[in-house]
Parts: C-alpha cells; sequence; structure tokens
C-alpha cells in the first residue's frame, strides 16, 4: 500500500472512532519522512540549504543582532531516528534558528498588570489545536510593561514552544507582528525565512513530539530547556521539496476538515433520526400509533442503532416503555397495583412497629397536572418515596485507604464500578434482607445488590423496595431521568419524582422482557465494539506498513 492509495481509501476507515485523527498524525509522518510527495532530483540538495542558513546565522553575529551560539556536537549516523531521503539532511534544530526564553526578570508581568487592551502576553493556554493563536483568550499588557522586557519578545514568522506544562504545543505567531512570550514558553526563530512551516509539521508530528523523550525528566511537573531543545534532531529537506510538502499538508489537513465536518453532519443528523424515531415510540397515545412508530424502528433497526449512544438511548426507551405499561400485555386478572399498594402500606406499619423505621409524614395526594400520561388499567401512579425505605449504613462505611482488590467482603459505593474492591473484616457488613438499591448521591449511579457488603465511604442511600419485584424496582428507578448536577446532592431529586406500579405478576412479566431486549442491546454493543477494534487494527496495520516503507 502507497500513501495515495491510502488516502484513495480511507473513506473506508473513517467511522471508527479517532481515524481522522489518527490520519492528521500519518499526514506529518510521512510528510517529515519524506514519503509524501516525491523527490525531485533537480532540487537543490538540504546540504545547500544549510550553508545559506549558516551564512545567515554568521551574517546576524556579525552585525550584533544575535551572541555567537554555542557550538553544538556533530550528529553520529547511530543517532538519527530514521532513515532521510537522498538530498535531505539531519541536523540539530539549534543550527537551524535562535531558540529565545521569555523575560525572567524582576520586569516579569504579574497578572494584575493585564489590561484589556495593549501588546499580547502570551501564554501556553493560548495555542490552539491548529497551531494558531487564540487572540479570544489571550491576555496583554502596557506598552510600557512590554518595552521593559528584555527578552521574548516575537518577530513576525517565529514559532512559539511550550516547555513546561503541556510539552511540546506549538504555535505559529503569524499574523502578529508584536507580543512577548510567559516563562513557560521558547520561541524558535529560524536563520531562514519560510522554513517554519515545515519546522512546525516536524515538531508536532509524533517523530517530533518524540524528541520530548529524549530530555524530558520525567517529574511530576515536566518541563524542557531551550538547552534540550537545541539538541532536537531535525530532518531537514531540500528547500524547494519542503514547499511542496507544506502545500500538500495543507490540502490534506483540509480534506481532514471537511471529513470531521461530514462526520459531525451526519452524527448529529443520526442522533436526531435515533432520538425521533424513540420518542414517537414512548409519547404514543395509543395502540395504533404505538404500532406504526414500533414498524418505523423495526423496519429501520440496523442503520438506526449503530453508535453506542443510540444504544444508550435504546435502552432507556426500553425502560421508559416498561414504565409506561407498552411493554407487555395487560392480564386483567392479575391482582390490581391497589391491593399491592395496601399491602406496601402493612409491610410499612409493620416496620414502624418494630422501630425498624421511623414513621414518615403523610405524602401531598397527586394533582391531575402532575400525571405524566395515563396508566394501564391496573395500574397505580404513587410517589417513588412511597415504595421502599432507607437502610441506614450505619458507621461502618470505610475508607479508600483501606479497600483492597480481594478480600472477604465486597465494598459498594457510588462509583462507576459494581465493586469497588474488597476488605476482610465480615464484622463490619450490612447484612441486607433481600436484594437492595445502591443510590448515589452525588453520581446518580444505580447498583442493584442482592448480597451483604460493606458500604464504601460516604454518599450512598441504600433503598429496600417494600412489597414490589426487587428487580421491577431496580428497573423502575433507572427509568428515572435526573439532571446530574456534578457533585452535588441528588438523593431529594430522586425522591421529587411519581412512579407507575402495575400488578406484581406483570411486573415479572416486565422484568423477564426487559431482560430479553437488555441481552439484545448487549449484543448491538458487542458488534458495535468489534467492529471498532478491526477498523482501529486496519488503520494501525496501515499505518504500520506505511511507516515501515
Amino acid at each position: 500500500m502507497t500513501p495515495k492509495t491510502f488516502l484513495e481509501n480511507f473513506g473506508h476507515m473513517a467511522g471508527t472512532p479517532g481515524a481522522v485523527k489518527r490520519l492528521r498524525e500519518l499526514i506529518l509522518q510521512l510528510a517529515v519522512q519524506g514519503k509524501l510527495v516525491p523527490q525531485d532530483p533537480n532540487d537543490e540538495p538540504a546540504s545547500e540549504l544549510l550553508k545559506k542558513i549558516m551564512e545567515e546565522k554568521a551574517r546576524l553575529v556579525r552585525e550584533g543582532k544575535i551572541r555567537v551560539p554555542k557550538p553544538l556536537p556533530p550528529i553520529k549516523p547511530e543517532e538519527v531516528p530514521f532513515e532521510v531521503p537522498e538530498g535531505w539532511e539531519w541536523v540539530l534544530l539549534g543550527n537551524m534558528g535562535e531558540l529565545i526564553n521569555g523575560d525572567r526578570s524582576k520586569n516579569y508581568p504579574n497578572r494584575n498588570e493585564y489590561v484589556d487592551s495593549g501588546v499580547p502576553w502570551i501564554n501556553t493556554g493560548h495555542i490552539d489545536p491548529d497551531g494558531s493563536l487564540n487572540m479570544g483568550r489571550m491576555n496583554f499588557i502596557t506598552w510600557e510593561k512590554f518595552d521593559s522586557l528584555r527578552s521574548g519578545k516575537i518577530y513576525p514568522g517565529d514559532l512559539v514552544y511550550c516547555l513546561r506544562g503541556t510539552i511540546g504545543k506549538t504555535a505559529m505567531v503569524d499574523p502578529l507582528k508584536e507580543g512577548a512570550i510567559a516563562s513557560s514558553l521558547m520561541i524558535i526563530r529560524p536563520y531562514r525565512p519560510y522554513v517554519q512551516r515545515f519546522l512546525y509539521q516536524y515538531l508536532t508530528s509524533s517523530l517530533g513530539r518524540s524528541q520530548i523523550f529524549r530530555f524530558d525528566n520525567g517529574s511530576a511537573q515536566p518541563n524542557l530547556s531551550a538547552n534540550s531543545v537545541r539538541s532536537y534532531f531535525f530532518p531537514l529537506p531540500p528547500f524547494e521539496e519542503q514547499r511542496r510538502i507544506v502545500e500538500r499538508v495543507d490540502q490534506l489537513m483540509a480534506l481532514c476538515d471537511r471529513l470531521e465536518e461530514r462526520e459531525t453532519e451526519v452524527s448529529t443528523t443520526h442522533q436526531a433520526l435515533t432520538r425521533s424515531a424513540l420518542h414517537a415510540l414512548t409519547t404514543a397515545d395509543g395502540p395504533h400509533t404505538f404500532q406504526t412508530a414500533w414498524c418505523r424502528i423495526r423496519d429501520h433497526f440496523d442503520p438506526l442503532f449503530i453508535t453506542p449512544e443510540s444504544v444508550k438511548a435504546l435502552r432507556q426507551t426500553i425502560l421508559q416503555l416498561a414504565v409506561q405499561g407498552k411493554l407487555v400485555p395487560q392480564d386483567p386478572s392479575d391482582e390490581p397495583a391497589s391491593v399491592l399498594l395496601k399491602k406496601i402500606a402493612v409491610e410499612k406499619a409493620r416496620l414502624v412497629r418494630e422501630g425498624k423505621i421511623r414513621k414518615s409524614e403523610p405524602l401531598p395526594p397527586i394533582k391531575p397536572e402532575e400525571v405524566p400520561f395515563e396508566v394501564p388499567k391496573g395500574w397505580e401512579l404513587v410517589r417513588y418515596e412511597t415504595l421502599f425505605y432507607l437502610i441506614s449504613p450505619g458507621k461502618n462505611k470505610v475508607k479508600t485507604s483501606i479497600i483492597n482488590d480481594t478480600g472477604a467482603v465486597p465494598v459498594i459505593d457510588q462509583g462507576q464500578t459494581f465493586i469497588s474492591g474488597y476488605i476482610d473484616d465480615p464484622d463490619l457488613a450490612i447484612s441486607i434482607p433481600g436484594p437492595v438499591i445502591v443510590f448515589g448521591d452525588h453520581t446518580c449511579n444505580i447498583k442493584y445488590v442482592d448480597f451483604d457488603f460493606v458500604a464504601g465511604a460516604d454518599g450512598i442511600k441504600i433503598l429496600r423496595p417494600l412489597s414490589l419485584d426487587e428487580r421491577f424496582f431496580y428497573m423502575l428507578t433507572r427509568s428515572i431521568s435526573i439532571e446530574n448536577r456534578g457533585y452535588g446532592r441528588h438523593y431529594s431529586r430522586l425522591l421529587s419524582n411519581l412512579a407507575t406500579i402495575p400488578p406484581l405478576a406483570e411486573q415479572r412479566r416486565i422484568v423477564s422482557r426487559v431482560d430479553q431486549l437488555m441481552a439484545l442491546c448487549d449484543r448491538l454493543e458487542g458488534q458495535l465494539r468489534q467492529a471498532q477494534t478491526e477498523g482501529a487494527q486496519l488503520m494501525e496495520a496501515a499505518v504500520h506498513h506505511l511507516s515501515a516503507a
């Protein structure tokens, strides 16, 4: 496979997550290896360009515009990262231009010296992924402060390069003509004009970024020095080939932009179609309308559910249909839910008498305007908090520091992982009378737990359903939509919801049907993961083949 045939056939892999990002990386990698455009034997070789660069550096020294830089050692043949094409040269970056630190004297601007407009004061956060400087986030200093700085002032054609924090972030300063850099950055000023575009492409390529690891100190706050960057290996092509490479990279990056725009457009359209189809199911106001909505989904099932997000939406729709009574047919011989509510009241009264729970205040009746939809015959609409009681975790909550990967008793907390770990002390376990729902007050994570466990840290509510099928109560809880407000409390918002209760026999039929449909969703997600894995493997194989060719 050649770069040309790869690019012609990239559309087959473009649907793989991250494929366009990987394509951008490959374009830069091929560019700086000399594999993106053909070499022209008529080009003046890079050795001649290097002579001109050295002459320009000597002129700047003679005119007192730059200091005499420290000599750099020659590159040994065994040091070069890869073989470059004929006519190219390996050089050290310090021989290509001047590397300038920002001013670190007492005149360094403080935040309280920033002004609304003036001279741009550039830091790492102003560098956008496309290598431009974001003027919308730019800080400014006064001309007086700018004039007081002794170094770190940019010129047109400069590059800025990050030495601390997000090491290696790079930007071209054009079209800025004036400005200064913070101490986290360094200016790279090529001795020869027009070299900066190819230099930028190299520094932002995977091969250019690999130079960082030769000098990164590996600390918690990684940083480089200008002297380290001077010793970067840089593959220098002939000048005319640089121009062809830069032009071709620009063309291909524009293609990537179009691919990403198309992906976004297709994804937005697909999400809208999926939401519309599923919404028609949950809002259907009669058997005929529901059947029409279902037939539309059934006839277009494969193209509708082709992303993890669409399958997630399908799961939530299944739960919504379950609690609306639209998933299984009603049976008039079932004991109605009104009888079940009486049993719930009796059970709650018993628990109060036994001192296991406190007597709660009567809840207000449900107003007609609160009713979200017409519930099926034999069902009841109640306030969610009437359906369970809380089990206190007591003082047996454990800290993360004593949780192990193995042990006698599982630890359940409000995190995404079902079991967060284990401890060895069974005396700390909560002995549950039956399956419970663990609700994450901060995270909104919902877990069905049918074994004794230890409560991890803080923030969980343990809900024990009253006279309901426990699995149905779990599905009912998951069907409730709660706006996630970050690390705030959400339990009170859960309690504020209404809940539909079917007859107990129908609850069990619903659970069985939901299990079947969730298994279908599991298979869909498995197929999606496999397709994405195969696409990623194909992409990586092609990239490896091209890179090694």
